[in-house]
């Protein structure tokens, strides 16, 4: 279809045919309307090479199929981003995190090649040592340098359990630094999560593979029974520090049940212990098919009333992040989790010119502020990490200018290799279509 594209006198920008709202994302792009539609069919998982420890994907894969195929071999992927339904390629082409991140970084650092279909058609297949170039500029490129087609993503012995430890505490400075501690390599931790609940009481979560576990303490949260994992991770500012042993399956879910939090305004007794009981195995409802049923009142609400965003900042600038967004929303839980950024080539990477922490914080509901207003708030909390020299995660609604885009993030790899592929005519730049404007 790409050939039959440039033999037809390539008018359109190109796209994948996917439907907008499959998109874990909460915004339909525009653009699937006015431009040429690629269709990608793309699912399978093609092979594990466990003497290489590579597993090869196309783009559609989702991690909860990929982790499904590999858990029973006795391997996993390094990064297993919590919702089950994303995709490779969205984790690419965006961005995928998890509480592994402070070990191996994004989902692009698991990553040992890419392979495309270019503007005019070629398959081809890059890495470190082959095309490095364009392998360093895909990730974060939201398909405006190519079409994904296959990933080769590293992975690594699996264990029976994680055994996660809940250490509350009513204090943020002291929380922020527990979060840096527990994030060093001598720490020794292969998971580290942290839910704030208020501006001063959080849940620091650290976890380790292990495959003996004290029988009496194995808890198998995903049930559909069971309390949704956030007020789960609550209740350990009653009861005080803790540990449990979570299957590992079971660990990767453990926010599946609830989408996080946001279930809550969704289903307000959905965490009762009678609906659990009686319709527990309904929920979670799929993203996809909320936004195809959501009507144009309800998107308008959303837009209006909630804010859904990650912002990733250096760790040395956790504590007042913190501050900034109680400022701004004064809304919880938020998600902390930290992760490695290499010096790396590309669109995103350390300001300093090495490798650096940073911390990703996630604020996903209803703010509330009396100030609140999702377009000239966002734009607060956006200058703020610009001014940190940090990023934005590009799946949410962005209301910067393009200049204010390009101050966010590096485009000199990324214009480099624009140029160099005859994109132009091809495909729109990545500011196209993640700003605001290019989204419904």
């Amino acid at each position: 279809m790409v050939k039959s594209w440039c033999l037809g006198g390539s008018q359109l920008h190109m796209c994948t045919a996917r439907p907008g709202w499959m998109a874990v994302s909460l915004r339909v792009g525009k653009y699937k309307k006015t431009m040429k539609n690629i269709r990608v069919n793309l699912v399978d998982v093609l092979g594990v090479d466990t003497e290489q420890r590579i597993v090869r994907v196309e783009p559609l894969a989702t991690m909860g199929q990929i982790t499904a195929t590999l858990n029973p071999l006795g391997w996993t992927l390094p990064i297993v981003p919590e919702l089950d339904d994303l995709t490779v390629g969205g984790l690419i082409m965006g961005v995928g995190i998890e509480t592994s991140s402070h070990k191996y970084g994004l989902m692009q650092h698991v990553c040992e090649a890419f392979e495309l279909v270019l503007a005019d058609g070629r398959h081809v297949r890059c890495s470190k040592t082959e095309n490095p170039d364009l392998f360093y500029a895909v990730p974060w490129s939201h398909g405006t340098l190519g079409f994904l087609v296959a990933a080769e993503i590293r992975i690594i012995p699996v264990k029976k359990y994680v055994k996660l430890r809940y250490e509350p505490s009513t204090n943020m400075a002291q929380l922020a630094e527990k979060v840096k501690d527990a994030s060093k390599p001598e720490a020794g931790n292969d998971f580290v999560e942290m839910l704030a609940f208020s501006a001063n009481t959080g849940v620091l979560m650290t976890g380790v593979l292990t495959d003996d576990a004290e029988a009496d303490k194995i808890n198998s949260i995903s049930h559909y029974y069971k309390p949704w994992f956030y007020r789960h991770v609550e209740s350990f500012l009653k009861k005080g520090p803790g540990v449990e042993y979570i299957p590992l399956r079971h660990y990767y879910q453990r926010h599946v049940r609830s989408i996080f939090w946001q279930l809550q305004d969704i289903i307000p007794f959905g965490n009762n212990v009678v609906f659990r009981l009686l319709f527990g195995w309904m929920v979670p409802p799929k993203i996809s098919l909320l936004k195809l049923t959501q009507g144009q009142t309800i998107k308008n609400m959303y837009e209006k009333y909630q804010i859904i965003q990650d912002m990733l900042v250096p760790m040395s600038r956790l504590e007042d992040a913190m501050q900034q967004f109680y400022n701004e929303i004064n809304m919880y839980p938020l998600w902390v989790c930290p992760f490695l950024l290499p010096n790396n080539p590309g669109f995103v990477h350390p300001k300093k010119g090495f490798d650096e922490m940073y911390v990703d914080i996630g604020a996903y509901g209803a703010p509330t502020t009396p100030h609140y207003h999702n377009v000239e708030t966002t734009r607060r909390i956006e200058a703020y990490v610009r001014s940190v020299h940090g990023f934005q995660m590009l799946y949410a609604d962005s209301f910067m200018t393009r200049e204010e885009f390009h101050q966010m993030f590096d485009h000199r790899l990324y214009n480099k290799m624009r140029k160099q592929l005859c994109c132009q005519k091809a495909f729109p730049e990545v500011y196209d279509k993640v700003s605001r404007k290019a989204r419904i």
